[in-house]
């Protein structure tokens, strides 16, 4: 198994300078290179190069504040960030669930119960009382 080292930076731009790309489906594809920013706390957070995403497969990143994110690509080449943690088992695992779609709307299903969360909305899809945190996301 090979594992790779994603090194992160703080940025100290406002989230409300420059506008996010949107998890929707409507949203073209992000660009092939660049850095992939997310929204934290007070700024945007660097979390590694565009190249590094593989399509259909997820990242986890652990964030400033301990806390971890779980990082997309998918297949239509559009970036999105759901927090990390599966609600239904406490585990840290949902960047090693699976990407898929419903209703033309992609999601992320959990390695461990299958639970699948909205990438757009962090919704659960199969239980509507449950969510996941959403990041905004922008390639630079």
């Amino acid at each position: 198994m090979t594992t790779a080292t994603i090194t992160t930076t703080r940025q100290s731009t406002t989230p409300s300078a420059t506008p996010a790309t949107s998890a929707t489906p409507d949203t073209p594809a992000t660009p092939a290179t660049g850095a992939v920013r997310l929204a934290h706390g007070d700024g945007w957070f660097t979390v590694c190069d565009r190249g590094l995403l593989t399509p259909g497969r997820g990242v986890s990143v652990l964030l400033p504040d301990g806390d971890q994110a779980a990082v997309f690509l998918d297949r239509s080449g559009r970036v999105h960030a759901v927090g990390n943690r599966d609600p239904f088992t406490g585990a840290y695992v949902l960047a090693r669930g699976l990407l898929g779609s419903a209703g033309g709307r992609p999601f992320v299903a959990s390695p461990l119960l299958k639970q699948r969360f909205d990438l757009a909305t962090g919704a659960c899809l199969d239980d509507e009382d449950v969510s996941v945190p959403v990041f905004a996301v922008r390639v630079e």
